[in-house]
């Protein structure tokens, strides 16, 4: 019974360390990722990955980008969101 309690507090481990990987399978979720890293906005990174799935992820980086190098903004996030309301959705 030691041995299967053992066993499983390791798989528990082995568990928690693999959660802490990110791994991506489709492009939008990658340039979601790419999107709340620019924007220093960790935790909406689900919202990004959908935003890239209906939006041109490239036109979306490029605001993104265009945010982050301006320095007088305090909530790139907010602000980037504020700046989609003008953009055309995918077909």
């Amino acid at each position: 019974m030691e041995d299967f309690k053992k066993a499983a507090e390791h798989y528990v481990g082995v568990l928690k360390e693999r959660s802490k990987t990110s791994r991506v399978y489709k492009p939008h979720q990658m340039s979601g990722l790419l999107l709340a890293e620019i924007l220093d906005d960790p935790e909406h990174k689900s919202l990004y990955m959908r935003l890239s799935k209906q939006y041109d992820p490239q036109k979306l980086l490029q605001i993104a980008k265009d945010l982050a190098e301006r320095d007088n903004i305090q909530n790139r996030g907010a602000y980037f969101m504020k700046m989609l309301k003008g953009l055309e959705r995918k077909g």
